[in-house]
């Protein structure tokens, strides 16, 4: 990876005939490192706000940020604080985040995808409602796809209403593996997709609750009641979880 060194920027920072301002040179340019993560290796850049961008591919990656952000990289000694453990466990809700160059929509999106937890999944539309969009499902799938830090912000945990995983960044079948890992069951969430159920209730807490919640899989089969709808759920005399928010 050698863009940074054509870097007309970085190129007229070396020619000041003075020392430049401590700390200038990591306000301009980003860092980048190899580091591995839960489906292998990535490139991730970072700058003195946080992580900016998380990508696959190593060969293109100076090129893409470049013509993304605008702003020149250059090598990183050692990965930020947190960064390693934070793609080894899908916990990344401490971890410092570059979303300046996003419109707030898109930051929007990525920080209600940032809430869903570890070894759970939400729909498109569970997002677009919670940011108080509810008809902008398309416009959710469009930021999602464009997600600069995956793993970081676990867009892969943002599903298809009809079980479907549906695309990722990494490829469809790195979500699965992704969702897998962390515990999701998707053939079960298929299979209740199938039967037109898209939500699960307790008769004994009277809660209902997304498949994926982990209150929901707490529910015993002799104490479970499916539901197409969350309105059908409340007409049967059930609240929404307060957990998973199926409501948003």
């Amino acid at each position: 990876m050698t863009h940074h060194a054509t870097d007309p920027l970085l190129a007229r920072l070396a020619g000041l005939g003075v020392d430049a301002p401590a700390g200038l040179l990591d306000r301009v340019a980003a860092r980048w490192l190899r580091v591995p993560g839960p489906v292998g290796d990535v490139t991730v850049a970072f700058t003195d706000q946080g992580i900016a961008y998380v990508r696959e591919d190593h060969d293109g990656f100076a090129a893409a940020f470049h013509d993304r952000f605008s702003r020149p990289l250059l090598p990183a000694a050692r990965p930020p604080a947190g960064l390693v453990t934070a793609l080894r466990t899908g916990r990344a809700a401490t971890l410092a985040l570059d979303l300046r160059d996003l419109t707030p929509f898109q930051r929007d999106v990525l920080q209600a995808a940032r809430a869903i937890p570890r070894g759970e999944v939400r729909p498109y539309a569970w997002i677009a409602a919670r940011i108080g969009r509810p008809t902008a499902v398309r416009a959710v799938g469009t930021a999602l796809a464009g997600n600069p830090v995956p793993l970081l912000v676990p867009c892969h945990r943002v599903i298809r209403s009809d079980g479907a995983t549906g695309e990722y960044v990494f490829g469809a079948e790195a979500k699965e593996r992704l969702l897998a890992a962390e515990g999701v069951d998707l053939d079960r969430l298929r299979a209740l997709a199938g039967s037109r159920v898209f939500y699960l209730a307790s008769d004994t807490t009277g809660i209902v609750c997304f498949p994926t919640c982990h209150n929901a899989r707490r529910i015993t089969p002799a104490h479970r009641h499916g539901f197409r709808t969350l309105p059908q759920a409340r007409a049967a005399g059930y609240r929404p979880c307060r957990s998973c928010r199926p409501a948003a």
